[in-house]
Parts: C-alpha cells; structure tokens; sequence
C-alpha cells in the first residue's frame, strides 16, 4: 500500500476506498455487534492514515432494517473518519428491507439520506444506485421507475459534460462473474439485468462496483468490470473481513482488496 499514501497527486489521480457490508449484529443473530465495532473501527482507522479522497461503503451498513443501536453505533463509528474525507452512503436490502415500500425508503433517507444519487471527484462521476428496486421493486414501483428515469437523464447529460471516468456504484451486483448468469438472490435478475447493462453499454460506462456477496467476485467478460467486494463485517467465503483501494487516473481505474489484518 505505499502507494497510495495522499488521495491526490498533479496528474490528477486519486484514490478512494470501497467498503461494503459493516453489517452491525449479523456476527451474533442481532444480539450485539462487539466484532461489528471492532472491524469498522479498524477500517476507519486505516483510512485515516491512507488518507483517501473518500469512502464509499456498499450496503448493509446494518443487519436489522432501522435498529436504532445498529444505526447509531454504525454512525458513531462513522464520525471518526476524517473530516478531510468524505463518506457516501449506499442502502442495502439489510438497510431497507428485502422487498422495501415507499415507506421503507423514506425511512432510509431519513436516516442516512438519499437512496440514489450522484457525486463528483475530479474527471470521475460516481452514480448511487438503490439496488433493492432492481432486485424487488415489487412495494415500490413507482421509485422504481423514478430512479430509472432519473438514470436515463443523468447519463443523457453526461454527453455534454467531460467526465473520463463514470462509474456505478450498489449493493447487489448486476452478476458474479458472468452477464447470464442465473438469477439468485446474489445477483440482479436477468430481465432488469439486461436493460441495465445495455444502457451501460450505450453510455461507455466501464466499471461497477457493489458487495452483498461477503466474498470478492470480479466479471470481466467484456468492456464492463463488475467488481463484489468482500465485507468489512462478517466473511461468508474464504476472503477475510477487508476493503478495496481503488485508484483511478485519466486513463484507466486500478484495484485491490486488503484484508483487514494487512492494514497495519
């Protein structure tokens, strides 16, 4: 990681971090969530010291949806990022329920904010996708094809504007490792899956990244890389707790997954 030590440099590279899945109270069904702090405390240390552009954390910031210890344990640790370093939410199904209502969201952007938006680091555009109304929209239609809209008109404008870099982030990964892939509950489905994708397609968008899966996936089986990222919470593979530097130049975006025992 040497690096990485400064966000930026004169050539206007940069770096940011992607954490996903802090999951407060899944190591221990709800009960508590000691290993839960122990992990975003060390991960949040770790990006004081690299001292990253921003922080981006994936979903499933909690494990019961608006548990009001979770939430606020996951927002103390939160507020010890330096304040040089901004931080981007991203809800996950854990954060908003598996198959949310309009209701649900509004709860959601209560507490965290919005549910879908857009944010800016130098030439690269960053996209926030809610996940849950691509995967289950069915409580939700009418966010869903808000959100839809909203997408087709910010990549519309994308075309006057010169951004060398336009990259997606969400929970659910469109796929694991190929585009028709069967749906699962780790993936999108194939329906919606597709449309999205063609519409990446349209606008050159290269690089999406998302977590949901507790382990590291990477798909690259054509111009798009559809990046999973494993947990700061609790692993469900063979990838250890961890988070992902991410370092993009004009030219080209570059990564790499560290577990947290590394971040020394």
């Amino acid at each position: 990681m040497a690096g990485c030590a400064g966000s930026r440099s004169s050539s206007g590279t940069f770096f940011f971090i992607q954490m996903s899945d802090t999951q407060f109270g899944m190591f221990n069904a709800d009960k508590s969530f000691e290993k839960e702090t122990a992990h975003f405390e060390q991960a949040v240390a770790a990006a004081n010291k690299l001292k990253p552009a921003f922080v981006i954390v994936t979903g499933d910031l909690v494990n019961k949806p608006f548990d009001s210890a979770q939430v606020m344990e996951y927002k103390r640790i939160a507020a010890k990022l330096n304040p040089g370093i901004k931080l981007y939410n991203v809800p996950g199904n854990h954060d908003i329920g598996n198959i949310p209502s309009a209701e649900d969201i509004a709860s959601y952007n209560k507490m965290f904010g919005p549910d879908y938006y857009t944010f800016s680091q130098d030439h690269m555009l960053g996209i926030v996708l809610n996940s849950m109304l691509l995967h289950s929209p069915q409580k939700a239609m009418q966010k869903a094809s808000a959100q839809e809209a909203w997408l087709q008109s910010v990549l519309e404008n994308t075309q006057n504007e010169k951004w060398q870099h336009i990259v997606i982030f969400l929970h659910h990964p469109f796929y694991l490792e190929q585009p028709g892939e069967a749906n699962g509950y780790f993936n999108i489905p194939l329906d919606t899956r597709k449309k999205y994708l063609e519409l990446f397609q349209k606008y050159s968008i290269r690089y999406v990244f998302a977590g949901h899966y507790h382990r590291n996936a990477y798909g690259q089986p054509g111009s798009l890389l559809m990046v999973t990222t494993g947990p700061v919470g609790k692993p469900l593979g063979k990838d250890s707790s961890g988070f992902r530097i991410v370092k993009v130049t004009p030219q080209a975006i570059s990564h790499q997954y560290y577990p947290l025992d590394s971040l020394h």
